[in-house]
């Protein structure tokens, strides 16, 4: 597997630039060089902090970039050109929440973590990588009171539907909508799902390089 120096980091650059395309993003010099020095960070404290189970810097790039991107069509379609404030809970080392910030500079990012080392890399990284909207929190969901709420909470392989929305509750603002990545469509968890929330939309999506099924599942509060 290629290290931080070993890699190609120039065929890595068109890969993302291809990847982006077919996801028909797009994706200018500086966003480019800015996720890619946050992938390089990455590798490096991946070997010694574990903190993630791929290892290798094209893998990093399919599993965690391009299957972050994925959310970037339907989430400005939502939000109609405003910036908005969104949270990816439970974030680990930063995705989807780092490409998030990268690609929607107008916007808000917080990242929230309950392992102390993924927050302080996250930190790091967008501070080397220069990436100001994103900030980075070590705390518990349930114990997190922020100032405003998020008009978005997005998870990706974070917990069930059903806990996902009851933890990050209490995040969202009225009428916010909650988005969870997934991979096979989870029949049994919008099942499971208490009176309170609801799906109102599924989306299928691709991820460039990965053959594999993958859902974006749409939530909000069932009014009261």
């Amino acid at each position: 597997m290629p290290s931080a120096e070993q890699c190609d980091w120039e065929a890595l650059s068109t890969r993302l630039k291809v990847g982006a395309s077919q996801l028909e993003l797009s994706i200018e010099d500086g966003q480019v060089k800015r996720l890619l020095a946050y992938l390089q960070h990455l590798d490096r404290w991946n070997g010694v902090h574990n903190l993630s189970a791929w290892k290798n810097p094209l893998d990093f790039l399919i599993h965690h970039v391009f299957d972050s991107m994925t959310l970037l069509g339907p989430l400005e379609r939502f939000a109609k050109g405003q910036p908005l404030r969104i949270l990816d809970a439970g974030s680990g080392p930063g995705f989807p929440a780092a490409v998030l910030a990268v690609m929607l500079p107008a916007w808000s990012v917080t990242a929230i973590d309950a392992v102390a080392k993924k927050i302080s890399f996250i930190r790091q990284a967008a501070a080397e990588s220069r990436i100001p909207n994103l900030s980075a929190v070590h705390v518990r969901l349930e114990d997190f009171a922020p100032s405003t709420p998020f008009d978005i909470v997005v998870s990706r392989a974070f917990a069930s539907l059903d806990t996902f929305a009851a933890l990050t509750d209490h995040l969202l603002r009225p009428r916010g909508v909650w988005v969870a990545q997934k991979g096979r469509m989870p029949g049994e968890e919008i099942e499971q799902l208490r009176e309170d929330f609801r799906v109102f939309h599924v989306e299928p999506v691709t991820v460039p390089g990965l053959d594999a099924k993958r859902h974006l599942i749409w939530m909000r509060r069932v009014d009261r």
